[in-house]
């Protein structure tokens, strides 16, 4: 996919594009502001975009810890998410439309796998 039509990193604010991922939507014509990283109720900080926490459960895995603890709206950043990246959600963006419906997650199937 081309970066057609975006700005070089340096000519817009740092408030409306991720870029550290190279594909990463441009935010002013959907006139949303990115919204800061936050640590969610197990002490992982998500929409850092280092994807790792010490206090993450992925990284302090054992037998114990149950899967379903890692699900839901509490480990998911509104504004810094991979599922922006598709060209699908980039589209929308471009056309100034931000979702204000909930979260859609796959029952079986991990849609976002390898599309970073």
């Amino acid at each position: 996919m081309e970066n057609q039509g975006k700005k070089h990193i340096g000519e817009e604010p740092a408030d409306t594009a991720m870029p550290h991922q190279i594909d990463a939507p441009e935010r002013a014509a959907a006139d949303e502001k990115l919204e800061k990283p936050f640590v969610n109720q197990y002490g992982v900080v998500i929409g850092d975009s280092f994807y790792d926490s010490a206090n993450s459960p992925l990284n302090n895995w054992s037998k114990d810890v149950d899967p379903v603890i890692m699900a839901g709206d509490q480990w998911v950043h509104p504004t810094n998410d991979i599922g922006w990246n598709t060209p699908e959600n980039q589209a929308l963006l471009e056309e100034g439309y931000i979702p204000q419906s909930g979260q859609f997650m796959h029952p079986s199937k991990d849609v976002s796998y390898r599309k970073d």
